[in-house]
């Protein structure tokens, strides 16, 4: 069972120098806020890249992302390979928590936030997928074939990490 931590306890914990915190939201999240004390490791990458940050045996490693599901899941895939003595703890909440404590981030602004590529992705393909069964109800079943097409590139990119549309979304210049 993945430990959790609230975000007071986790200021506490950086503050003394007795943790790490390893960020696991994708480059783009990172980049748009984070917190300052956090390292970015993003969950699609975590396995091979985990290993590298060498972290001392002694350090608690935090993990956290925008509101804690993600955390949760890095613990368990840290915890999966076995090759980690560290304790490893999810801060409940994220980073959506640690803002409400009025805690700084680095990166937020006063504007309204540029809406990330992961979302953009969701949008779009949830929209294509939405009109396509639509258009196979309508008698072209062929969108129903679409539509399948669409769903297994979505799941294909959760599985791998990569995702040909973040990555032309990415080169958009309301993204830049």
């Amino acid at each position: 069972m993945t430990e959790t931590i609230n975000v007071t306890e986790a200021i506490a914990l950086i503050k003394n120098g007795e943790a790490v915190l390893i960020d696991v939201r994708e480059p783009d999240e990172f980049k748009a806020e984070h917190i300052a004390y956090a390292m970015s490791m993003p969950l699609s990458a975590l396995e091979g890249g985990f290993k590298a940050l060498d972290i001392p045996i002694s350090k608690t490693i935090l993990f956290q992302c925008l509101k804690g599901s993600r955390g949760q899941m890095a613990c368990e895939r840290i915890e999966s390979l076995g090759a980690c003595n560290n304790k490893l703890v999810n801060i409940e909440g994220g980073i959506e928590a640690w803002k409400e404590q009025g805690l700084p981030v680095i990166g937020a602004s006063s504007e309204a936030p540029a809406m990330s590529i992961f979302r953009q992705v969701q949008i779009i393909v949830g929209l294509l997928i939405a009109l396509c069964v639509v258009i196979g109800f309508a008698g072209m079943t062929l969108a129903f074939v679409l539509a399948g097409i669409f769903g297994a590139a979505l799941f294909f990119a959760g599985l791998t990490g990569w995702c040909g549309l973040a990555r032309a979304l990415a080169k958009m210049p309301w993204n830049k």
